[in-house]
């Protein structure tokens, strides 16, 4: 399994990266061929948020999905343990969906569980005018990832100058087809409110986002 710890305006200490390697131990039992772990930890400078100052993100590429999550904490070594206990629980989830597919008995998967949900599914159709705000930190990473293959490192970042600085990431994604279903699993495997991915049934870019209650919204793109 290999291993990339990276600092986004902070540095990462030797000593630092070897206990993410020494904790990261507890995935190998989910170990996939080619599988690697990207590590990311910044820094909030902002006093006030003293207690979630360190956040550090995981990021799991394989041949399956893309498998993502992220903590805060007032240190980064307690940051790292919470983003490895919610990356674990992605990845048995993952594990039992693989199981499900291959007819076994094992425990329902969230793919599983809302296969049966076009009941609770709201379709727009909206022009990029229309869109929706993004939800928590989907402006970072819109979805994640869009398909299985892994994103591309093409990051821009853009600083307005004057008051009110904004920051743009723009990342680019190889997007392969896939139904509704299978977007809403790998929404929950990045730990995102909302998913941006090619509609193999309506051959069109489409976003799911999670709604109140358990239920589902469909956004698409229209000339």
């Amino acid at each position: 399994m290999d291993i990339i710890v990276k600092g986004r305006r902070t540095g990462v200490s030797e000593r630092f990266r070897q206990h993410v390697a020494d904790k990261l131990e507890r995935l190998s039992k989910w170990e996939r061929k080619g599988m690697s772990v990207d590590v990311e930890v910044s820094a909030e400078r902002n006093p006030k948020l003293a207690d979630v100052r360190e956040r550090v993100e995981l990021t799991i590429h394989s041949n399956g999905p893309v498998i993502r999550s992220e903590a805060a904490a007032a240190d980064r070594h307690g940051a790292l343990d919470l983003a490895i206990d919610k990356i674990e629980a992605r990845l048995r989830k993952a594990a039992d969906r693989r199981k499900v597919h291959r007819g076994n008995h094992a425990p329902v998967s969230v793919a599983a569980a809302t296969a049966n949900l076009a009941g609770n599914l709201v379709t727009e159709t909206t022009t990029a005018e229309q869109a929706p705000p993004a939800q928590r930190r989907g402006e970072e990473e819109f979805g994640g990832t869009a398909g299985s293959e892994r994103f591309s490192e093409d990051i821009v970042e853009l600083d307005t100058q004057g008051d009110t600085p904004v920051i743009v990431r723009e990342k680019f994604h190889r997007a392969k087809p896939m139904s509704i279903d299978q977007a809403l699993m790998e929404m929950e495997l990045v730990g995102h409110d909302f998913y941006l991915f090619h509609d193999e049934v309506k051959d069109a870019p489409s976003v799911v986002y999670r709604r109140r209650g358990f239920n589902y919204g469909v956004l698409r793109l229209v000339d």
